[in-house]
Protein backbone atom coordinates (compact mmCIF):
# COMPACT_ATOMS: atom_id res chain seq x y z
CA UNK A 1 0.00 0.00 0.00
CA UNK A 2 1.88 2.99 -1.11
CA UNK A 3 -0.89 5.87 0.36
CA UNK A 4 -0.11 5.49 4.10
CA UNK A 5 0.25 8.60 5.53
CA UNK A 6 -0.14 7.06 9.23
CA UNK A 7 2.50 5.10 8.45
CA UNK A 8 4.76 4.52 11.98
CA UNK A 9 1.45 5.84 13.75
CA UNK A 10 0.20 3.01 16.39
CA UNK A 11 -2.97 3.37 17.33
CA UNK A 12 -4.61 1.14 20.48
CA UNK A 13 -8.61 0.58 20.03
CA UNK A 14 -10.40 -0.54 22.83
CA UNK A 15 -13.92 -0.16 21.24
CA UNK A 16 -16.43 -2.37 20.15
CA UNK A 17 -19.86 -2.76 18.13
CA UNK A 18 -18.85 -0.41 14.85
CA UNK A 19 -18.49 3.36 15.45
CA UNK A 20 -15.54 3.24 17.32
CA UNK A 21 -14.05 -0.08 15.13
CA UNK A 22 -14.77 1.74 11.80
CA UNK A 23 -12.98 4.97 13.03
CA UNK A 24 -9.91 2.88 13.41
CA UNK A 25 -10.52 0.75 10.70
CA UNK A 26 -10.00 4.36 8.48
CA UNK A 27 -6.92 4.94 10.52
CA UNK A 28 -5.56 1.81 9.38
CA UNK A 29 -6.43 2.01 5.84
CA UNK A 30 -4.32 5.47 5.78
CA UNK A 31 -1.23 3.37 7.23
CA UNK A 32 -1.77 3.30 10.94
CA UNK A 33 -0.64 -0.02 13.04
CA UNK A 34 -3.71 -0.79 14.99
CA UNK A 35 -3.99 -2.98 17.84
CA UNK A 36 -7.33 -3.94 18.58
CA UNK A 37 -7.79 -4.98 22.45
CA UNK A 38 -10.68 -7.38 22.97
CA UNK A 39 -11.70 -8.89 26.23
CA UNK A 40 -10.81 -12.67 26.54
CA UNK A 41 -14.24 -13.65 25.41
CA UNK A 42 -13.57 -11.68 21.90
CA UNK A 43 -15.60 -8.14 20.89
CA UNK A 44 -19.69 -9.13 21.61
CA UNK A 45 -19.80 -8.06 17.86
CA UNK A 46 -17.98 -11.21 16.55
CA UNK A 47 -21.02 -12.91 17.26
CA UNK A 48 -23.79 -10.78 15.27
CA UNK A 49 -25.37 -12.80 12.88
CA UNK A 50 -25.55 -15.27 10.65
CA UNK A 51 -24.30 -14.44 7.99
CA UNK A 52 -20.71 -15.25 9.74
CA UNK A 53 -17.22 -14.73 7.59
CA UNK A 54 -14.76 -17.14 9.04
CA UNK A 55 -16.94 -17.62 11.95
CA UNK A 56 -17.57 -14.19 12.88
CA UNK A 57 -20.18 -11.67 12.00
CA UNK A 58 -20.40 -10.18 8.65
CA UNK A 59 -20.49 -6.58 10.20
CA UNK A 60 -17.47 -7.22 12.51
CA UNK A 61 -16.02 -8.35 9.59
CA UNK A 62 -16.76 -4.89 7.38
CA UNK A 63 -15.01 -2.42 10.74
CA UNK A 64 -11.87 -4.56 11.89
CA UNK A 65 -9.93 -4.77 8.77
CA UNK A 66 -6.37 -4.01 8.89
CA UNK A 67 -5.97 -4.48 12.71
CA UNK A 68 -4.09 -6.44 14.79
CA UNK A 69 -5.90 -8.08 18.13
CA UNK A 70 -4.76 -9.24 21.70
CA UNK A 71 -6.87 -9.88 24.68
CA UNK A 72 -6.67 -8.41 27.91
CA UNK A 73 -8.65 -8.30 30.95
CA UNK A 74 -8.85 -4.74 31.68
CA UNK A 75 -10.02 -4.96 35.13
CA UNK A 76 -7.18 -7.55 35.64
CA UNK A 77 -4.16 -6.64 33.50
CA UNK A 78 -3.65 -2.82 33.94
CA UNK A 79 -0.13 -2.72 33.71
CA UNK A 80 -0.40 -4.59 30.31
CA UNK A 81 -2.82 -2.11 28.86
CA UNK A 82 -0.03 0.70 30.19
CA UNK A 83 2.64 -0.99 28.16
CA UNK A 84 0.77 -1.12 24.94
CA UNK A 85 -0.53 2.28 25.41
CA UNK A 86 3.49 3.37 25.96
CA UNK A 87 3.89 3.01 22.52
CA UNK A 88 0.68 4.32 21.34
CA UNK A 89 0.08 7.15 19.43
CA UNK A 90 -3.76 7.73 19.46
CA UNK A 91 -6.21 5.97 22.01
CA UNK A 92 -9.59 5.18 20.74
CA UNK A 93 -12.01 3.91 23.34
CA UNK A 94 -15.80 3.69 23.25
CA UNK A 95 -16.09 2.14 27.00
CA UNK A 96 -19.59 2.19 29.12
CA UNK A 97 -19.53 5.45 31.04
CA UNK A 98 -17.44 5.38 34.17
CA UNK A 99 -15.35 2.19 33.13
CA UNK A 100 -12.61 4.22 31.22
CA UNK A 101 -12.50 6.20 34.53
CA UNK A 102 -12.78 2.94 36.75
CA UNK A 103 -10.05 1.36 34.60
CA UNK A 104 -7.73 4.56 34.50
CA UNK A 105 -8.43 4.92 30.80
CA UNK A 106 -9.50 8.54 30.77
CA UNK A 107 -8.05 11.18 29.13
CA UNK A 108 -7.01 13.30 32.07
CA UNK A 109 -5.16 10.21 33.53
CA UNK A 110 -3.41 9.12 30.02
CA UNK A 111 -2.21 12.31 29.07
CA UNK A 112 -0.85 13.07 32.85
CA UNK A 113 0.76 10.24 31.55
CA UNK A 114 1.68 11.04 28.08
CA UNK A 115 0.44 14.40 27.10
CA UNK A 116 1.05 13.87 23.48
CA UNK A 117 -1.07 10.82 23.47
CA UNK A 118 -4.44 11.82 20.96
CA UNK A 119 -7.12 10.44 23.29
CA UNK A 120 -10.52 9.51 21.62
CA UNK A 121 -13.83 8.86 23.74
CA UNK A 122 -16.96 7.76 21.43
CA UNK A 123 -19.85 8.19 23.43
CA UNK A 124 -23.31 7.03 22.89
CA UNK A 125 -26.42 8.99 23.69
CA UNK A 126 -27.10 11.72 27.05
CA UNK A 127 -23.83 9.81 28.89
CA UNK A 128 -25.73 6.27 28.61
CA UNK A 129 -25.33 3.37 26.53
CA UNK A 130 -26.52 3.13 23.34
CA UNK A 131 -26.89 1.72 19.74
CA UNK A 132 -27.47 3.15 16.45
CA UNK A 133 -31.25 2.50 16.42
CA UNK A 134 -31.96 4.00 19.66
CA UNK A 135 -30.33 7.14 18.85
CA UNK A 136 -32.21 7.28 15.76
CA UNK A 137 -35.57 6.81 18.02
CA UNK A 138 -34.23 9.25 20.54
CA UNK A 139 -33.39 12.30 18.14
CA UNK A 140 -36.05 12.36 15.58
CA UNK A 141 -34.47 10.61 12.58
CA UNK A 142 -37.04 7.71 12.82
CA UNK A 143 -39.38 9.83 12.83
CA UNK A 144 -38.94 11.22 9.24
CA UNK A 145 -38.26 7.95 8.00
CA UNK A 146 -41.00 5.68 6.63
CA UNK A 147 -44.27 6.04 4.60
CA UNK A 148 -46.77 8.89 6.14
CA UNK A 149 -49.50 6.85 7.12
CA UNK A 150 -47.12 4.21 8.65
CA UNK A 151 -44.75 3.62 11.75
CA UNK A 152 -41.46 5.60 12.02
CA UNK A 153 -38.81 3.24 10.37
CA UNK A 154 -34.93 2.32 11.47
CA UNK A 155 -32.60 3.37 8.36
CA UNK A 156 -31.53 0.03 6.81
CA UNK A 157 -28.03 1.11 7.49
CA UNK A 158 -26.03 1.70 10.67
CA UNK A 159 -25.98 5.39 9.45
CA UNK A 160 -25.23 6.70 12.84
CA UNK A 161 -22.80 4.31 13.75
CA UNK A 162 -20.57 4.82 10.59
CA UNK A 163 -20.59 8.80 10.39
CA UNK A 164 -19.93 8.92 14.14
CA UNK A 165 -16.47 6.86 13.39
CA UNK A 166 -15.89 8.87 9.91
CA UNK A 167 -15.37 12.37 12.42
CA UNK A 168 -13.80 10.80 15.39
CA UNK A 169 -10.81 9.76 12.59
CA UNK A 170 -11.76 12.93 11.30
CA UNK A 171 -10.64 14.49 14.70
CA UNK A 172 -7.62 12.69 14.79
CA UNK A 173 -6.21 13.50 11.72
CA UNK A 174 -6.76 17.21 12.86
CA UNK A 175 -4.98 16.62 15.85
CA UNK A 176 -2.52 15.05 13.61
CA UNK A 177 -1.95 17.69 11.48
CA UNK A 178 -1.76 20.49 14.26
CA UNK A 179 0.75 18.37 16.37
CA UNK A 180 1.13 17.77 20.06
CA UNK A 181 -1.76 15.60 21.59
CA UNK A 182 -5.35 16.04 21.96
CA UNK A 183 -8.47 14.97 23.75
CA UNK A 184 -11.18 14.43 21.44
CA UNK A 185 -14.93 13.43 22.38
CA UNK A 186 -17.69 12.11 19.77
CA UNK A 187 -21.09 10.90 20.27
CA UNK A 188 -23.57 9.14 18.26
CA UNK A 189 -26.31 11.57 19.70
CA UNK A 190 -24.22 14.72 18.42
CA UNK A 191 -23.71 12.69 14.54
CA UNK A 192 -27.77 12.24 14.55
CA UNK A 193 -28.33 16.32 15.67
CA UNK A 194 -25.77 16.72 12.78
CA UNK A 195 -27.29 14.45 10.08
CA UNK A 196 -30.89 16.34 10.84
CA UNK A 197 -29.42 19.74 10.37
CA UNK A 198 -31.81 20.83 7.45
CA UNK A 199 -34.74 19.47 9.34
CA UNK A 200 -33.75 21.60 12.77
CA UNK A 201 -33.19 24.67 10.52
CA UNK A 202 -36.56 24.41 8.89
CA UNK A 203 -38.18 23.63 12.35
CA UNK A 204 -36.69 26.51 14.10
CA UNK A 205 -37.84 28.49 11.08
CA UNK A 206 -41.02 27.60 10.65
CA UNK A 207 -42.25 26.15 13.73
CA UNK A 208 -43.46 22.65 11.85
CA UNK A 209 -42.45 19.61 13.29
CA UNK A 210 -41.03 17.24 10.42
CA UNK A 211 -42.69 14.31 9.55
CA UNK A 212 -42.33 11.12 6.90
CA UNK A 213 -42.52 11.02 3.42
CA UNK A 214 -41.25 7.78 2.29
CA UNK A 215 -38.97 8.03 -0.30
CA UNK A 216 -40.21 11.56 -1.18
CA UNK A 217 -38.01 14.66 -0.59
CA UNK A 218 -40.99 17.08 1.14
CA UNK A 219 -39.03 20.03 -0.75
CA UNK A 220 -38.85 19.06 -4.01
CA UNK A 221 -41.03 16.98 -7.02
CA UNK A 222 -40.75 14.71 -8.68
CA UNK A 223 -37.99 13.58 -6.04
CA UNK A 224 -39.58 10.00 -4.86
CA UNK A 225 -39.89 6.14 -6.03
CA UNK A 226 -42.62 5.94 -8.90
CA UNK A 227 -44.46 2.98 -10.14
CA UNK A 228 -43.06 1.05 -7.05
CA UNK A 229 -38.96 0.79 -8.16
CA UNK A 230 -37.83 3.77 -10.41
CA UNK A 231 -36.21 6.69 -8.27
CA UNK A 232 -36.41 10.12 -10.43
CA UNK A 233 -34.39 12.73 -8.94
CA UNK A 234 -35.68 16.19 -11.34
CA UNK A 235 -34.28 18.45 -8.78
CA UNK A 236 -34.88 21.60 -11.40
CA UNK A 237 -37.17 22.95 -13.59
CA UNK A 238 -34.67 21.96 -16.34
CA UNK A 239 -35.15 18.44 -15.30
CA UNK A 240 -38.40 18.33 -15.15
CA UNK A 241 -38.82 20.02 -18.85
CA UNK A 242 -36.79 16.86 -19.75
CA UNK A 243 -38.72 14.26 -18.05
CA UNK A 244 -42.00 15.54 -19.01
CA UNK A 245 -40.92 15.39 -23.01
CA UNK A 246 -39.40 11.75 -22.08
CA UNK A 247 -42.85 10.58 -20.88
CA UNK A 248 -44.95 13.00 -23.34
CA UNK A 249 -46.83 14.55 -20.29
CA UNK A 250 -48.54 17.78 -21.37
CA UNK A 251 -47.38 21.01 -20.28
CA UNK A 252 -49.69 21.50 -17.33
CA UNK A 253 -49.75 24.82 -15.57
CA UNK A 254 -49.74 23.16 -12.37
CA UNK A 255 -46.25 21.84 -12.90
CA UNK A 256 -44.37 24.69 -14.16
CA UNK A 257 -42.10 25.87 -11.24
CA UNK A 258 -40.83 23.38 -8.29
CA UNK A 259 -43.46 24.76 -5.68
CA UNK A 260 -46.27 24.29 -8.17
CA UNK A 261 -45.17 21.18 -8.14
CA UNK A 262 -44.49 20.52 -4.97
CA UNK A 263 -48.57 22.32 -4.18
CA UNK A 264 -49.57 19.91 -6.55
CA UNK A 265 -47.62 16.76 -5.56
CA UNK A 266 -50.50 14.11 -5.76
CA UNK A 267 -51.59 14.99 -9.01
CA UNK A 268 -48.03 14.54 -10.01
CA UNK A 269 -47.57 11.86 -8.93
CA UNK A 270 -50.45 10.17 -11.12
CA UNK A 271 -49.39 11.16 -13.86
CA UNK A 272 -46.03 10.12 -13.99
CA UNK A 273 -47.28 6.72 -12.85
CA UNK A 274 -50.03 6.49 -15.49
CA UNK A 275 -47.33 7.40 -18.16
CA UNK A 276 -44.90 4.55 -16.84
CA UNK A 277 -47.05 2.15 -16.59
CA UNK A 278 -46.71 1.59 -20.83
CA UNK A 279 -43.44 0.24 -20.42
CA UNK A 280 -40.72 -1.84 -18.06
CA UNK A 281 -38.99 0.42 -15.64
CA UNK A 282 -35.56 -0.79 -17.03
CA UNK A 283 -36.29 0.60 -20.33
CA UNK A 284 -37.50 3.85 -18.83
CA UNK A 285 -34.59 3.90 -16.74
CA UNK A 286 -32.32 3.80 -19.86
CA UNK A 287 -34.58 6.61 -21.52
CA UNK A 288 -34.49 8.83 -18.89
CA UNK A 289 -30.92 8.66 -18.40
CA UNK A 290 -29.98 9.20 -22.07
CA UNK A 291 -32.24 12.00 -21.80
CA UNK A 292 -29.91 13.63 -18.71
CA UNK A 293 -32.73 12.61 -16.28
CA UNK A 294 -31.39 11.71 -12.98
CA UNK A 295 -33.12 8.17 -12.64
CA UNK A 296 -32.32 4.80 -11.86
CA UNK A 297 -34.26 1.68 -10.55
CA UNK A 298 -34.06 0.30 -7.39
CA UNK A 299 -31.56 -2.20 -6.87
CA UNK A 300 -31.17 -5.18 -4.41
CA UNK A 301 -27.63 -5.56 -2.84
CA UNK A 302 -26.55 -7.99 -5.05
CA UNK A 303 -27.59 -5.94 -7.80
CA UNK A 304 -25.81 -3.17 -7.02
CA UNK A 305 -23.04 -5.00 -6.20
CA UNK A 306 -22.83 -7.09 -9.33
CA UNK A 307 -23.00 -3.50 -11.53
CA UNK A 308 -20.17 -2.89 -13.67
CA UNK A 309 -19.87 0.90 -12.58
CA UNK A 310 -19.57 0.03 -8.87
CA UNK A 311 -16.43 -2.99 -10.43
CA UNK A 312 -14.73 -0.38 -12.14
CA UNK A 313 -14.37 1.61 -9.21
CA UNK A 314 -12.25 -0.98 -7.10
CA UNK A 315 -14.26 -0.13 -4.13
CA UNK A 316 -14.94 -3.91 -2.90
CA UNK A 317 -12.07 -5.45 -1.63
CA UNK A 318 -11.75 -8.87 -1.33
CA UNK A 319 -10.26 -9.58 2.27
CA UNK A 320 -9.44 -13.26 2.95
CA UNK A 321 -12.66 -15.05 2.75
CA UNK A 322 -14.78 -12.49 2.78
CA UNK A 323 -15.19 -8.55 0.61
CA UNK A 324 -15.73 -5.91 2.08
CA UNK A 325 -15.95 -1.82 1.25
CA UNK A 326 -13.04 -0.05 1.05
CA UNK A 327 -12.79 3.78 1.88
CA UNK A 328 -14.75 5.81 -0.41
CA UNK A 329 -12.13 8.21 -1.85
CA UNK A 330 -9.21 8.52 -4.08
CA UNK A 331 -6.13 10.75 -3.84
CA UNK A 332 -3.93 11.25 -6.55
CA UNK A 333 -6.20 8.68 -8.44
CA UNK A 334 -5.30 6.07 -5.08
CA UNK A 335 -7.68 4.45 -3.33
CA UNK A 336 -6.50 3.56 0.27
CA UNK A 337 -6.84 -0.44 0.26
CA UNK A 338 -6.96 -2.20 3.99
CA UNK A 339 -3.68 -4.42 4.31
CA UNK A 340 -4.81 -7.26 5.63
CA UNK A 341 -8.60 -9.24 6.77
CA UNK A 342 -10.02 -8.41 10.74
CA UNK A 343 -7.77 -10.33 12.76
CA UNK A 344 -8.88 -14.06 14.10
CA UNK A 345 -10.45 -14.91 17.22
Amino acid sequence: MSFSPLQGKHVVDVTASLAGPYCTQLLAAFGADVIKVEPPGGDHARAWGPPFIGGDGALWFSANAGKRSVAVDLAREHDRMLELLDDADVFVQSLRPGLAERHGLDAPSLRARKPELIHVSVGAYAGRPGYDPLVQAATGIMSVTGEPDGPPVRVGVSLIDLATGQWAAIGVLAAIVRGGGATIEVSLHETALALLAGHIAGFAATGETPGRHGTAFPLIAPYEVFAGGLMIAAGSDALWERLRRVLALDDDPRFRTNPDRVRNREALRRAIEDALSGRPLDEWERALVDAGVPAARVRTVAEAMADEHAQALGILQRLGAGVTVAPPLRIDGERPLYPSPPPAR
